[in-house]
């Protein structure tokens, strides 16, 4: 019998090993021939999709903007790619590749399964521009995903919004799975030790969207009170309206305020070196990979009462959510870790207890191949 074709499309060529690369060898072990489509393949990227066993293909998407021209044209290429590799199921994920990759699909008779991996910046609805985007984006939504065999949704809210701005209907079929799954071997539980120099640790864009600049003012006023808590930030400056700059972070580092790491792929070792992760993000999340690594390397997790953060703690148990762009919200859990640092190792055993029982990569896989599978069939 012949092998079933499936297509991933992504917009950012590392976010398929990174995010999905463990899902990429559970298809191929299943026997699909799996094809992972992004624009701009790195080298390394490509061969290590070869190591998984696809096939990389190159094809133009413009990642961000609007740009009716360019993106007609990533519609007809992926068109090309799905037909010239007789594509069996299409499997988008991300604002464009779902939107773009559907209509390529639909246009020619292929089953899609498009994964809702959160909404972003545009559905945030916090600016005039984000409102605009945000009503352009339902209706392009309307258009290419309501013939989708399945719409699968990392949390609850996306689907109920997707509802409630007729998006989608309820006779619409749809899944649900928790994240993109954290492979529970590559990031190991690490029990913490009781220390008077607690450590925090923030992974993120760095936009203030995702919490970054409240972070850092937590960090001012905490360093003044506990000078030997240390508060690490890792990522990359980004070109953004709301990113917060280079020199700014580089001054605070100097001033001792924060330890600025840049951007770093061993994200492992630094959760081990750290105590409590912290995101105070207030952008419209799926559901933080982030979070699920801490989870898995048992650090308690400071995050936000909002769409998508909130899947990742048990309130009290593995740590705190609170309110969003609120200081005070967020130094008030920072500061029960500082004078509570007994609780750290508690907290730390029960986040990969939750990811042990919720967020295991293999149960997210096997529940994406089953839906696959009903799909093709």
């Amino acid at each position: 019998m012949d092998k079933k074709r499936i297509l991933l499309i992504a917009s950012y060529d590392g976010s398929l090993i990174r995010f999905r690369g463990d899902f990429i060898k559970s298809l191929v072990d299943s026997g699909f021939e799996v094809f992972a489509a992004a624009p701009s393949f790195a080298k390394k990227n490509s061969q290590d999709i070869k190591k998984l066993g696809a096939t990389p293909i190159e094809f133009n998407l413009q990642r961000t903007g609007l740009n009716p021209l360019k993106d007609f044209k990533s519609i007809k290429e992926l068109k090309s790619i799905i037909k010239d590799n007789k594509i069996d199921l299409v499997f988008p994920y991300t604002v464009k590749p779902v939107i773009y990759g559907s209509m390529a699909a639909n246009m020619c008779k292929v089953p899609v399964v498009s994964l809702i991996t959160g909404l972003g910046y545009t559905f945030t609805g916090l600016t005039k521009k984000a409102r605009t985007l945000q009503r352009f984006n339902e209706t392009l939504y309307k258009l290419s995903i309501r013939k989708n065999r399945s719409i699968v949704f990392q949390n609850r809210d996306d689907y109920q919004l997707f509802l409630d701005r007729n998006v989608i209907s309820k006779e619409q079929n749809v899944d649900f799975v928790s994240g993109s799954g954290i492979n529970l071997k590559k990031f190991r539980f690490k029990e913490k030790n009781a220390s008077d120099k607690v450590s925090f640790l923030f992974i993120a864009r760095l936009i203030k969207e995702k919490g970054v600049a409240l972070y850092t003012e937590a960090a001012k006023i905490l360093k003044k009170k506990y000078p030997q808590t240390e508060f690490h930030v890792i990522g990359a400056p980004e070109i953004s309206p709301s990113a917060i700059s280079l020199e700014e972070l580089d001054e605070l580092h100097k001033e001792g305020v924060i330890i600025f790491h840049g951007k770093q792929s061993n994200i492992e070792e630094h959760l081990h070196k750290t105590d409590i992760f912290v995101l105070p993000s207030y952008y419209r999340e799926g559901l933080p990979r982030t979070t699920l690594e801490a989870n898995a390397c048992g650090n308690p997790i400071i995050t936000t009462d909002s769409v998508g953060c909130r899947e990742a703690v048990k309130e009290g148990v593995n740590g705190f959510l609170i309110e969003p762009q609120n200081l005070d919200a967020l130094i008030k859990p920072m500061e029960y870790f500082i004078t509570n640092p007994n609780k750290i190792k508690e907290m730390g055993i029960n986040s990969r207890t939750y990811a042990e029982e919720r967020f295991d990569v293999n149960i997210i896989n096997n529940d994406l191949i089953e839906i696959i599978n009903k799909a093709l069939n």
